[in-house]
């Protein structure tokens, strides 16, 4: 039984990610995704500002905007200085990865599914209540973050099991998506420009930016191997 569950996850994984990536070249494959685009901008900003709560600064505020850019508004002196403004910068890229690695290695299990996409879905929820301060970011997550909810407390572990490997397939597969980001070193916000994750890391670290994304490529793919191992 542990194996056929095992076997029936991988399957699941292999499907998603292949009906992913088919949808993305497709007229309008994106617009039908743009859910969990969506969802990979609350990963990445969500990481910047827990990591900068850990790190000893003030999370204010998270937006989301309608092309799918997003912010993590933070103030005070982090710990470590410049290596601490490194690390949050370096949390919202690998922030989906994270997500991702976690909701994966739950899939394999009843229990911990079913709680792991509860858990995904109140933290969502409240993030809305206390961060978000953007219109369209607070209805989406909101909207989101209570279908999964309503998921995880009346659907079918095959329900759940799906749902969690979906999403864990999608904050993967969102890296893909933010490629051309990584590689430079400021991009636009809100119709705003900022300095790019990967630029804050070359002006903290000094090593260039494209270091940087190339070590959250890797560091990524290997997370998502590493989600599968036990299982290999």
């Amino acid at each position: 039984m542990h194996i056929e569950k095992n076997k029936s996850t991988y399957i699941y994984i292999t499907l998603y990610s292949i009906f992913t990536i088919l949808i993305w070249q497709i007229p309008f494959g994106r617009y039908i995704l743009f859910p969990f685009t969506i969802l990979g901008t609350w990963f990445h900003e969500i990481s910047h500002g827990l990591f900068s709560i850990i790190l000893g600064g003030n999370f204010l505020r998270l937006e989301i905007f309608q092309d799918g850019s997003g912010i993590a508004v933070h103030t005070g002196d982090l710990f470590m200085g410049e290596i601490g403004n490194a690390i949050v910068a370096g949390a919202g890229p690998m922030g989906p990865a994270f997500f991702g690695t976690i909701l994966i290695r739950s899939s394999f299990n009843e229990k911990t599914s079913k709680y792991a996409l509860m858990t995904l879905a109140l933290f969502q929820i409240l993030s809305t209540i206390i961060w978000i301060r953007s219109f369209f970011g607070f209805v989406i997550i909101i909207i989101i973050g209570m279908s999964l909810l309503f998921i995880s407390v009346k659907s079918s572990y095959i329900i759940i099991k799906n749902t969690i490997v979906f999403l864990g397939i999608q904050a993967f597969l969102s890296l893909y998506l933010s490629i051309g980001y990584l590689f430079t070193q400021s991009g636009n916000i809100g119709g705003k420009s900022f300095v790019s994750d990967t630029g804050v890391m070359q002006n903290s670290l000094y090593l260039p930016y494209w270091f940087w994304a190339i070590s959250i490529i890797f560091v990524s793919i290997t997370l998502f191997f590493l989600s599968l191992k036990k299982y290999l």
